[in-house]
């Protein structure tokens, strides 16, 4: 149990203090993961990660929140999202009967009660800067690449300078500001005022030995040899010609459907009945059929 009242930088005074607690939210980073984090946490910087989908991006975020126990406030981009949707919009028809219960008794209602914390709702973003504490909570602005530039744009103050303006209540500036972690799976290029904003890391696929160690604690009760020998056919998958190459995250699926159809061994008859769990577009499937489906078995 961690001593609410603890600071981050009680908390992480170093980085095996980081690697241990992301190990104890079965989170098992890699040393260049650790570091980012490590960095991000203590020096109040946004970190920008970047790699191929299922490699576990999102997932850091999550877990260094677990590991911190600080909420984790998620912000899912996609193309069209504004600022309504991020950091805040007016509860208009709460207004609206305001302002007639104001007339019905003869009340003059002033902008300025309008346009107060009563009609403001709150938005990932501005939850994240109005966090009470002891500890910042995690902002996890997660696949920032599917935004578009305008979008971008405005996250700038706020990653820069821990505030965003509001033209009604002017400038919310954080007591404690949020941890960030950016996520990017690379569908575009990140404009570099964002990046000069960031610190960077790049998540590579793991090792077959260290995917079937994290595909053991995100399983419990799996087999080290089925973790092992799922883990060395998607990594063999990943070799082929394909339109999405599997990462942890179906590695992890795969091994939870292996295990609940009782199956012990992975062959190529195995493969072939569960490679939905692992490739999801048709086209990726049959070249894998094609290839021969041609797994080593493990020892």
């Amino acid at each position: 149990m961690i001593d609410e009242t603890r600071s981050v930088t009680e908390l992480l005074p170093d980085l095996e203090s980081l690697r241990n607690a992301l190990d104890g939210v079965d989170y098992l980073a890699d040393d260049g993961t650790v570091m980012a984090l490590f960095c991000a946490s203590r020096l109040g910087q946004p970190v920008l990660i970047e790699g191929e989908p299922g490699v576990g991006k999102t997932e850091a975020a999550k877990a260094l929140a677990a590991a911190l126990q600080t909420p984790l406030v998620r912000l899912q981009c996609y193309e069209g999202i504004d600022v309504a949707e991020a950091l805040y919009e007016w509860n208009y028809p709460k207004q609206l009967l305001a302002i007639r219960l104001a007339e019905a008794r003869g009340i003059e209602l002033a902008e300025d009660a309008l346009f107060s914390d009563e009609f403001l709702i709150a938005r990932p973003l501005l939850l994240a800067l109005r966090h009470p504490g002891p500890r910042p909570a995690v902002l996890l602005i997660d696949e920032v690449d599917r935004a578009d530039d305008d979008f971008e744009a405005f996250l700038l103050e706020l990653l820069g300078e821990g505030a965003v303006t509001i033209p009604e209540l002017g400038t919310v500036r954080a007591t404690y500001r949020p941890i960030v972690v950016l996520t990017s799976n690379r569908t575009r290029e990140l404009h570099d005022a964002l990046k000069r904003r960031c610190l960077f890391h790049w998540i590579e696929y793991p090792s077959a030995a260290r995917a079937a160690e994290i595909v053991r604690r995100r399983v419990p009760g799996s087999s080290r040899a089925l973790a092992e020998q799922a883990a060395r056919v998607v990594e063999r998958l990943r070799g082929l010609d394909l339109q999405k190459r599997p990462g942890i995250a179906e590695t992890i699926d795969w091994v939870a459907a292996l295990e609940l159809l009782g199956v012990s061994t992975v062959d190529p008859a195995t493969v072939d009945q569960t490679l939905g769990s692992v490739l999801k577009y048709v086209e990726d499937q049959q070249l894998a059929r094609a290839s021969g489906l041609s797994i080593e078995h493990a020892p």
